[in-house]
């Protein structure tokens, strides 16, 4: 898979952070899926005004459709097609997304957001990055303390005018590089579980 590297300014110099450039292939529903994911990702989609340069107030919307994903990994593309099964809109729509995901070692985690448009990450209900407003491509950065234990999550997007889009989501845990966050690499070990139901390790046939 080919690896690219989107900047952004920082005070005195440049950055920049792994990017994947191209998603699989297979990867055909781009924003998500109508197929419920228990345990992924559940985007709300939403139509917003024309003209808007910045997030709308999703309490003041109505959703026009659900999809879900476990991961984020939208590189810089054409959207010509809309949401199978949900909307054909190209463009002037929103999408908020939540989820949980387990957090077995504590520590500082990084996570690094690109959009085009605007977007904002809430971690545990807290702003960890903003992205917002009309903008080309654009990476952003930020970070979290987490403890082990349930952890929730918020991305909030927008796509302006039509026809390009992106929409990235990456973590770097503690002391390692940077990774597409997928809630399928953040799930609770069996002994966690068995500790929430209260201990019982025998299963049923």
């Amino acid at each position: 898979m080919r690896k690219a590297c989107i900047s952004f300014v920082l005070i005195g110099g440049i950055a920049c952070a792994a990017q994947t450039a191209e998603p699989e292939p297979s990867d055909v529903a781009l924003f998500g899926t109508t197929v419920v994911i228990p345990a992924g990702l559940e985007g709300h989609i939403y139509f917003i005004r024309h003209n808007s340069h910045k997030l709308p107030k999703f309490e003041k919307l109505k959703s026009v459709g659900s999809i879900y994903a476990t991961k984020l990994n939208i590189a810089s593309r054409e959207f010509t097609e809309g949401f199978p099964g949900v909307t054909n809109r190209v463009e002037w729509f929103a999408i908020d997304y939540s989820g949980k995901f387990w957090i077995e070692t504590p520590g500082e985690y990084r996570f690094a957001l690109t959009s085009d448009d605007g977007s904002k990450l809430f971690i545990d209900g807290q702003l960890a990055i903003d992205n917002d407003g009309l903008h080309p491509p654009r990476l952003e950065e930020g970070k979290a303390t987490l403890a082990r234990g349930i952890h929730t999550l918020r991305i909030s997007y927008f796509q302006g005018p039509r026809y390009q889009v992106a929409l990235v989501l990456q973590v770097a845990r503690p002391g390692q590089d940077w990774a597409t966050f997928d809630v399928d690499e953040f799930r609770p070990p069996a002994e966690a579980v068995l500790e929430k139901s209260g201990g019982l390790a025998d299963s049923q046939p």
